[in-house]
């Protein structure tokens, strides 16, 4: 929009610190500006208060916030009500903290203006806590491997969005492992001796504790928070691994408390306020070993626990309120606060899932606020390479927010408060669910179907879902998806240029740009439908075809097999562009060879099939076995396939 049609505001009132910074970088999203000197404009009062409250008349407006990102949420509903006056509305708060945790660490590595975005949008939704979780992605001095060629931020491009963030009312704080989920950062032979197991820390080794000490030190170092995520969350291999060898066998539970009591006493001596995950203390008790099937805290484990860092109760599967109702029950028997988390779907494949992402928000938010829980914090992770784009999410934080300040769940206020928001219609992000969930399969809840994975992986000479998705026309579900998706792109670029010609690739957008970052988008999922219509065919067509030994259909399917690996190479090449558009460079190559790999089994099963064809080989054996069930469950739902190595073949893959 042209700044000289952005709505003039003339401000008064009580100010939160840093305001005309924080209006200057949302007067884009608001589509308004402070009035100049002498210019009349529209009245804003401020006014500083114990809950926020928005009263608004053509005459003027007061916004009335308890704390700064309060006032920015306060004026997001007062633009988006302007043809809506006169109107009241109050929000006090359901939980004293809102926050969001985002994933860079797992390959994909978020660029500094990519979130300065997401905080603008956060500030007008109303969170006021922003995590990053960084295993290895910051600098850490006297250990240059860590992090190295990974993307990781330097010490002044953290100081800098944390003064950014600070400016919109939202404090940042930074997620630093101290157990386990350190992969990367042990691999490297000259990181060895910090090392248990391929995951997790050698407990009691003085060095250990330096590199922890130094991770806390310099981690929490740019950021004016003196909160830490400290992790301790799945270390399932605890003391099995180099410990084992050099200790012998130790009770799991006295190897982490002895470990926590040390890292404990580094964060006081550092002045954090630390949380931790509170998985393994349930685990202690479980006869699987599981988190949420234990049937209570053993009273000596709680005696252990430290009362003064929070626990935080993750849990991105139940869908049952009372689930939800028991778990906070048990984490109240331990004593120390809890942090409840919940996860926006981000993790599972190329798209977010979010039917999964709403059932569990709803269920989990109603019992947390039930149970009184203080701070809730929305995760969005990207295991397994960081398919999906952390941009998709930015609708499941809509959801988060209108709870919070709602008190409930309502679908039209999540919609309406998103379109306000972003400028974007909701359904952009809401059928990104379809490209995982297929007509007449039924989902795992624990793990829910991801078809847009399995299928895109799925190699063409080795089919190991055939029989899954037998009589399921996957082909003719994205070709729907394709036409949808190049109909929300089209309206797209209708509504921005005037014009609907079809796009070639969107241009690379400015950096920070959400129009740009929207744009690639939905290119980007009309040309994952487009190319899962083609590959689904083939794997509908090939198999059949060998077993029924229709030679004369080779021909066609080798023109599809290639036809597939054509628009493979399309898909890589508008993934490359919204990778980098929101990420730094490192770590895109591991989609590339996934992606490049799959193009190239896609022309060695074309010319396996010009051999059958032409009589040069008499079948295509991986093709003529009777394919057999694969993730069936015993109750006929299928359970998601998250791992790219558990997709792309039967054989042993030493990665």
């Amino acid at each position: 929009m042209n700044h000289t049609q952005h709505k003039a505001l003339k401000f008064s009132g009580d100010f939160p610190p840093l305001f005309d910074q924080a209006i200057r970088e949302l007067q884009e999203d608001l589509a308004v500006r402070p009035a100049a000197d002498g210019e009349d404009g529209y009245p804003v009062c401020l006014r500083a208060g114990d809950c926020l409250a928005v009263q608004a008349d053509p005459a003027g407006a007061v916004v009335t916030y308890s704390r700064p990102v309060e006032c920015y949420r306060g004026l997001s509903l007062l633009c988006s009500h302007f043809d809506r006056l006169p109107f009241a509305i109050r929000q006090p708060r359901s939980f004293s903290t809102l926050g969001i945790m985002f994933d860079v660490s797992r390959n994909a590595v978020l660029r500094p203006e990519t979130l300065r975005l997401y905080l603008r949008k956060m500030a007008l939704m109303g969170f006021d806590l922003a995590m990053l979780y960084t295993e290895d992605t910051f600098e850490l001095p006297g250990y240059p491997y860590f992090g190295y060629l990974r993307g990781r931020y330097s010490q002044q491009q953290l100081r800098s969005l944390d003064d950014y963030a600070f400016a919109l009312g939202i404090e940042l704080c930074p997620s630093i492992q101290t157990l386990a989920h350190l992969n990367r950062a042990l691999h490297w032979p000259a990181m060895e001796h910090l090392k248990d197991t391929e995951e997790v820390l050698m407990v009691g080794d003085e060095r250990v504790y330096e590199f922890i000490e130094a991770m806390l030190r310099e981690g929490s170092r740019p950021y004016r928070s003196r909160r830490v995520h400290i992790g301790m969350d799945e270390a399932h291999l605890l003391g099995l691994g180099n410990y084992l060898r050099r200790n012998g066998y130790q009770n799991p539970f006295s190897i982490m408390q002895a470990h926590l009591e040390r890292v404990n006493e580094i964060l006081r001596r550092l002045g954090l306020e630390a949380m931790m995950s509170s998985d393994m203390y349930f685990r202690l008790g479980s006869p699987t070993g599981g988190y949420y099937d234990s049937p209570g805290i053993d009273p000596a484990v709680a005696a252990c626990v430290p009362q003064d860092i929070s626990l935080v109760y993750w849990d991105y599967y139940h869908e049952d309120e009372s689930d939800y109702d028991q778990m906070f029950e048990m984490h109240r028997c331990l004593g120390a606060p809890v942090v409840y988390s919940g996860g926006i779907w981000t993790w599972m494949g190329p798209a977010p899932h979010y039917e999964k992402t709403i059932a569990t928000a709803v269920a989990g938010l109603r019992s947390a606020k039930k149970a009184g829980v203080d701070f809730a914090l929305a995760t969005m992770w990207g295991d397994n390479g960081a398919e999906t784009n952390l941009f998709t999410g930015l609708y499941g934080l809509q959801l988060w927010a209108e709870f919070n300040y709602s008190g409930d769940y309502d679908e039209e206020t999540v919609r309406r408060r998103f379109a306000d928001v972003t400028g974007a219609n909701p359904d952009f992000f809401l059928h990104l669910t379809d490209f995982n969930h297929l007509p007449g399969i039924k989902d795992w809840s624990v793990r829910p179907v991801n078809a847009s994975k399995f299928l895109l992986y799925q190699d063409p000479l080795v089919p190991l879902f055939e029989a899954d998705l037998s009589g399921v026309d996957a082909a003719s579900h994205y070709e729907r998806l394709a036409a949808l998706y190049g109909s929300y792109r089209q309206s797209l670029q209708t509504a921005d240029s005037g014009t609907d010609s079809k796009a070639d690739a969107p241009a690379p957008p400015a950096e920070g740009s959400f129009l740009g970052l929207l744009r690639l988008m939905l290119a980007f999922y009309e040309q994952l439908a487009l190319t899962l219509a083609v590959k689904c065919r083939w794997h509908q067509e090939a198999g059949a075809a060998v077993r029924a030994n229709l030679r004369k259909k080779a021909p066609s399917l080798a023109a599809l097999a290639r036809k597939t690996a054509e628009e493979l190479t399309s898909l890589r090449d508008i993934w490359f562009s919204f990778w980098n558009a929101a990420n730094k460079p490192y770590g895109f190559e591991i989609l590339d060879l996934r992606i490049s790999g799959m193009a190239g089994r896609m022309e060695t099963a074309a010319r396996a099939m010009e051999d059958w064809g032409c009589g040069r080989i008499e079948t295509i054996e991986q093709l003529a076995e009777t394919p057999l069930p694969y993730t069936v469950l015993s109750d006929g739902s299928l359970k998601g396939s998250y791992a790219w190595g558990e997709i792309a073949s039967s054989c042993k893959l030493d990665l």
